[in-house]
């Protein structure tokens, strides 16, 4: 065999073995479809975590590029910002939550700003009211749910007839005698007893800034109106019908609560249902007409690293927000739609919740962004009121709450001036300071005598603390630091205690004096 043959063999052996080894070698497999594992949190209602689930399993028919592994938790939406906030890393990939957290969750970079096309049909479907509500300046934040965030009255239409349903005095008349309840969640609830201080005329809103902090509170609730709201809500509180509930109809002739109770209430009352707006009230000769928070339901989408992932849960959102899924909470839990179509529509026209809703919402506040602190101070308010027998012990906690809720939107802001005894006579203790109250000639003097005995010994101090402070006349400090010295008492008996400020430029100096009681 000649050389050049045997090269040409070798050759076509190779090229045969090469053809052999490529046949073995598999193919680059398909393209899978990418599933996404996500947690979703949701109302805690029942039914509410299946219907979810059923409308992702919806999402998924209709995009069949994606595939959705979503594990659906309750929540109670109230609360859902504290939650989030607390771990925001670990918390759900799309959550809701009511509209006056956002601004909370904002700040705490805990929702992803919705852009492009999703925004635009936010804008274009739903009333204007619900797209402010998920807006932090101009940005869009969350996809509105629903706007029946609020509340108005379900009643025993065999206990109460249309015209006792009108006035608080005829429906407690009616209830007292019939030994009935009606639940109103006033206690520890600011969202439902504002009613009382929106129905006189009474306003408190905050304003943020563009990183949703707030920076400034307008409030007007410390004022005669405010002392009227309380006056009103006391005719309730001590009323032996009163119960602070706005989800329990056993007993009770009337529960003022929301469409999310639409269930319970027709179990409760079967053919004697009714609904209405709340009543009004009457305060010193003045009617007036309990007001309410109107506000929405929000959906959010938390921050994403992964662009794609972020891509998809901004879809998911947006299809868990729309017409067809806010209709379908609609049919099966009587939630309100903040979806114009679905407003419009005859099913949502002749329900009883949703025309109820409506006519409280007249006399309704838009539930804006709030300080999380708000809640609870303002809520103080109607335990004072239910023990209070004067406007003077009203007229204290409104102060009180005032001077709190400015600390909260001004971190630098410096209550009103409040001197007070604090000294042997008081144990030292702080809260149990005697009271001073301001002169006209701009001293302050003691509320009532003080009975002191030798080597006694006080100070007179600011608002309660130490910060601002003075005692022995001969060793005035400067005015951030007070008098290090005790006014210490020589002589015994029952004086008042005065004191005179001299101010000079930004030095304050003070002399304490006793003036003996007659």
């Amino acid at each position: 065999m000649s050389k050049k043959f045997s090269i040409v063999i070798a050759i076509l052996l190779v090229i045969a073995v090469a053809f052999a080894i490529v046949g073995c070698v598999e193919k680059d497999p398909a393209p899978t479809t990418p599933t996404y594992n996500i947690k979703v949190w949701v109302s805690e209602i029942d039914g509410v975590k299946e219907l979810t689930e059923a409308q992702i399993d919806a999402f998924e028919a209709a995009n069949p590029g994606i595939v959705i592994n979503a594990t659906v938790s309750g929540a109670t939406e109230k609360d859902a910002a504290t939650q989030v906030i607390a771990d925001v890393e670990s918390a759900p990939d799309i959550y809701c939550f009511a509209q006056d957290q956002l601004a909370r969750l904002v700040q705490a970079g805990a929702l992803a700003e919705i852009g492009g096309a999703y925004k635009t049909e936010i804008a274009n479907n739903n009333d204007a009211g619900a797209v402010k509500a998920g807006q932090v300046g101009d940005k869009q934040y969350a996809y509105p749910l629903t706007s029946d965030n609020g509340y108005f009255m379900y009643y025993d239409k065999s206990v109460l007839s249309e015209e006792d349903v009108k006035t608080l005095e005829g429906i407690i008349a009616v209830c007292e005698a019939e030994k009935k309840f009606f639940n109103f969640e006033l206690q520890n609830n600011a969202w439902y007893s504002a009613s009382f201080f929106f129905a006189t005329g009474c306003e408190s809103q905050w304003s943020t800034n563009s990183d949703g902090e707030f920076d400034g509170v307008y409030d007007t609730w410390n004022s005669d109106a405010g002392v009227a709201a309380l006056k009103g809500m006391q005719k309730l509180l001590k009323s032996t019908c009163y119960q602070s509930t706005s989800d329990a109809f056993d007993g009770a002739a009337a529960v003022v609560t929301g469409s999310w109770n639409s269930g319970a209430a027709a179990t409760a009352y079967g053919a004697n249902l009714g609904a209405t707006k709340l009543p009004t009230f009457s305060v010193d000769g003045k009617t007036y007409q309990l007001g309410s928070f109107t506000g929405n339901k929000m959906m959010g989408v938390k921050p994403q690293t992964d662009v794609q992932r972020a891509v998809v849960l901004q879809k998911l959102a947006s299809f868990l927000a729309g017409e067809d899924c806010q209709k379908a909470r609609f049919e099966q839990f009587g939630w309100g739609p903040s979806n114009k179509n679905l407003q419009a529509s005859d099913a949502v026209q002749s329900d009883i919740t949703q025309s109820a809703f409506a006519a409280q919402a007249e006399f309704g506040v838009p539930q804006g962004n709030i300080h999380g602190d708000w809640w609870s101070l303002a809520a103080t308010l109607s335990d004072v009121a239910k023990v209070a027998t004067t406007d003077a012990e009203l007229k204290d906690a409104l102060q009180t709450y005032q001077d709190e809720i400015n600390l909260r939107a001004d971190p630098n802001w410096v209550p009103p001036e409040v001197w007070g005894v604090c000294g042997t006579v008081t144990g030292w203790a702080n809260g149990a300071d005697i009271a001073m109250e301001r002169q006209e000639d701009g001293s302050y003097v003691t509320v009532k005598p003080i009975t002191f005995v030798v080597d006694d010994a006080f100070k007179v101090r600011q608002n309660g603390t130490w910060g601002v402070a003075f005692g022995n006349n001969t060793d005035n400090a400067d005015p951030d630091n007070g008098n290090r010295g005790n006014y210490v008492i020589e002589t015994a008996g029952d004086f008042y205690v005065k004191i005179v400020f001299t101010i000079e430029g930004e030095a304050r100096t003070a002399v304490i004096s006793l003036v003996p009681a007659e």
